[in-house]
């Protein structure tokens, strides 16, 4: 494992040099597979308590349109999801009062009543940490009701950056940065996985990212439960962080590099498309990724902030897109469980 120094002086290496260190830690593991998945976003809420300046999506001035969806309308969009082809539901929303632990565990069990073999990922830390706070519980308290009532896995959201002066500028109120690696540690202690994420590109310097990576790192080397690292590119719109230099591409994909390095005790590096563009998420697979993230069906929150990632992607295109990159694509379950690895025929068939 490299020191502080060495992994900030990362980042002065040229990005050719870096991005084949990075490559040749992934395709070590992974050779040229690039990892997708069949999943849907479901956000049953964007109406929040908290306010956190990068936020395009909860209901604020900027976005002046709130909405909490009731249980049979969360059912009923988790039921078309399924029959388009999605193999997991990842639900994740706001910080709404309307909506608290009991709602979202009727939620849970009755999808998993309806449909057992669907993976559930659902709630962030954050979330957590909030619904733990106004039902006045521990948050392990709410990790146990999650778990008992059918949720498989945790999202990585509310990460953020963790220095806790830059949390205090970009989402003060939200979980603070020790807690949000508790919560996760305790999910791991139930034999359960999670992802883990940073948001970069913002008022943040390369010092705290490299903080971020290292706690992560301890975290893992703690509890062993993350099963990828995603850095989320910040999205400039719809906001209140008035963000004037943005990160070049070069500064992204040494980004996703040097977290390749540094995070070796986690398996996967996704490049999370929605946040990068296809292009650079399959640019990425060369400088250390080797995951797409999935089809997503429809996307709320990075959209409301100007991704244009809100229709989702097929996964005709996904395949046809890792195949045109040089790549190989892999559909995957949710833990990383290889479903299908699609052959030069397939492809061609799909093409």
């Amino acid at each position: 494992m490299i020191n502080f120094e060495e992994a900030l002086k990362l980042y002065d290496l040229d990005i050719y040099t870096l991005g084949n260190m990075a490559n040749e830690i992934r395709e070590k593991y992974f050779d040229k597979k690039v990892f997708f998945n069949s999943n849907r976003h479901i956000n049953p809420t964007n109406e929040c308590v908290d306010f956190c300046r990068f936020c395009g999506f909860s209901s604020h001035r900027k976005n002046p349109n709130p909405y909490t969806r009731n249980k049979e309308e969360v059912l009923k969009e988790a039921e078309d999801s399924i029959n388009n082809g999605a193999l997991e539901l990842h639900i994740v929303g706001a910080h709404n009062p309307k909506l608290n632990l009991a709602w979202y565990c009727d939620v849970f069990l009755e999808l998993k009543n309806r449909f057992p073999q669907i993976h559930l990922k659902a709630l962030t830390a954050a979330e957590v940490n909030y619904l733990a706070n106004l039902e006045n519980i521990s948050y392990k308290k709410v990790l146990e009701k999650m778990a008992e009532n059918g949720v498989d896995s945790m999202p990585g959201g509310g990460a953020e950056i963790f220095d806790e002066q830059v949390r205090e500028y970009v989402c003060k109120g939200k979980v603070d940065s020790k807690t949000w690696l508790e919560i996760h540690g305790y999910w791991h202690s139930l034999g359960k996985k999670s992802n883990a994420t940073m948001l970069f590109g913002h008022v943040e310097s390369r010092e705290h990212r490299i903080d971020h990576l290292f706690r992560l790192y301890a975290q893992q080397e703690k509890s062993g439960g993350f099963n990828a690292f995603i850095p989320l590119v910040y999205q400039k719109h719809n906001n209140f962080l008035n963000v004037k230099e943005f990160p070049t591409g070069q500064e992204i994909l040494k980004t996703i590099s040097i977290s390749r390095i540094i995070l070796s005790n986690i398996p996967h590096i996704k490049a999370y498309w929605a946040t990068l563009g296809i292009n650079m998420a399959l640019l990425a697979q060369e400088f250390g990724a080797d995951d797409i993230d999935g089809t997503i069906q429809r996307e709320s929150i990075q959209s409301a902030s100007g991704s244009k990632s809100l229709n989702g992607i097929s996964k005709r295109e996904l395949v046809s897109f890792i195949c045109d990159s040089g790549f190989i694509p892999v559909e995957r379950d949710s833990l990383y469980n290889e479903i299908h690895t699609y052959s030069r025929e397939e492809i061609n068939a799909i093409l």
